[in-house]
């Protein structure tokens, strides 16, 4: 089955069983291998990407769910890390083995999208079901508040 859909701002055409994960049509079939897999199961966070604005678990979300919709992904946030998260990512040391990194990124991406000065208690309910398994929390906070004052800012 052909199903249409638009990453990252390029409308794409992919043959795929409809119930394949979008991860995997993303990484193999599209090329972009910024989302990673973790645990296949939608608890980590890792493969986190945007449908329509919206962050959601790409291993376990079906290709057919993004049909005629926007998929945002790592990549899509600047290719040179020039975007407020990735220079505050960058600035608070947060990636350790930086596997989780990208799914960290979009969830993040997503709350400041939508709340442009969040709480301590808002930023951890966003961030919520990501897991780092470096322990980073506190610096992806601080990173998150960097960026949210330069986004303000701008």
């Amino acid at each position: 089955m052909t199903i249409r859909f638009n990453v990252n701002g390029k409308t794409v055409d992919v043959k795929a069983e409809a119930d394949t994960p979008l991860l995997w049509v993303i990484r193999d079939e599209i090329g972009l291998t910024g989302t990673k897999f973790g645990c296949g199961m939608a608890l980590c966070g890792a493969c986190t990407v945007h449908l329509d604005g919206v962050p959601v678990r790409s291993c376990s979300t079906p290709v057919s769910a993004a049909a005629g919709k926007k998929v945002s992904t790592i990549e899509s946030l600047s290719p040179n890390n020039t975007h407020p998260l990735q220079k505050a990512w960058i600035a608070h040391d947060v990636p350790q083995c930086g596997y989780c990194q990208s799914g960290q990124l979009m969830s993040a991406a997503a709350l400041l999208k939508s709340n442009k000065n969040p709480s301590d208690q808002q930023i951890e309910e966003a961030m919520s079901g990501n897991i780092c398994r470096c322990g980073t929390y506190g610096r992806i906070k601080a990173a998150i508040k960097t960026a949210a004052t330069e986004m303000r800012k701008a």
